[in-house]
């Protein structure tokens, strides 16, 4: 947007609690307002980087799950974020409910591998478990995008992701997912849906939350009893404060 040369005054008022209120701005005051408003509205696609693709198809022959009848099948579009966005979780440190892996090491969470053959993932041991990423600063988050594992077909129970203040998830918990539909994770009744693990990953909405740690879930899964992680990719900016 084009500032003029010269600077004018404007009058604007506005009624705040029944009273008339005169705010002065100049012409170059008004016109920086606007660009900033205008750069903070833009929404671009967020640029996602798929892995290999291992299967092709709907799978089928997974049972007793609670997926989104609507969108089972459809693949997914574009997912629009403010302008500025980025990548904020590469290479963050990733601590876990239990630090023994049965697979991997919890460093592959954040390494930028997101491929499916052996070799990219870790594993948890049964039960409800979970792996916590700190991003070393409160920032704000507009997407989170899981990859649990893409070989072959399957669900993961009990999918929740939060997003705290404090390492130990106390101050401000915030709820960004959850399809534990029945909570016998704990965490509350989930209204998200299931879904079948494919290279596309999860994409999680982070809906601009402030937060420096984020806390994934998970209760094994329909082949077997782990908690795998390919990957997890965090993006947002700097928080305003």
């Amino acid at each position: 947007m084009r500032v003029p040369s010269e600077t004018y005054n404007r009058q604007l008022v506005k009624i705040r609690h029944g009273q008339s209120i005169k705010v002065v701005m100049t012409g170059v005051m008004m016109a920086a307002v606007f660009v900033c408003s205008a750069q903070e509205d833009k929404k671009v696609a967020l640029p996602i980087t798929l892995p290999k693709a291992l299967f092709e198809g709907t799978p089928g022959g997974i049972q007793g799950v609670r997926l989104d009848p609507v969108n089972k099948a459809k693949k997914r579009g574009a997912f629009m974020v403010p302008a500025g966005t980025a990548l904020l979780s590469s290479k963050k440190t990733v601590t876990a409910s239990d630090p023994v892996t049965l697979v991997g090491t919890l460093d592959q969470v954040t390494d930028g591998d997101k491929e499916g053959a052996d070799g990219s993932f870790m594993a948890l041991g049964p039960g409800s478990q979970w792996i916590q990423i700190d991003l070393g600063s409160t920032e704000s988050l507009y997407a989170i995008m899981v990859w649990h594992y893409h070989k072959m077909a399957r669900v993961y129970r009990d999918v929740v992701v939060q997003v705290a203040d404090d390492a130990d998830f106390i101050t401000n918990v915030r709820t960004l997912f959850n399809n534990d539909s029945d909570n016998s994770s704990g965490l509350g009744i989930g209204r998200d849906y299931e879904y079948i693990e494919t290279n596309e990953g999860k994409l999680i909405d982070g809906r601009g939350e402030k937060g420096r740690y984020v806390r994934l879930y998970s209760k094994e899964n329909t082949a077997d009893g782990a908690n795998h992680y390919i990957e997890v990719e965090i993006y947002g900016k700097p928080a305003v404060k």
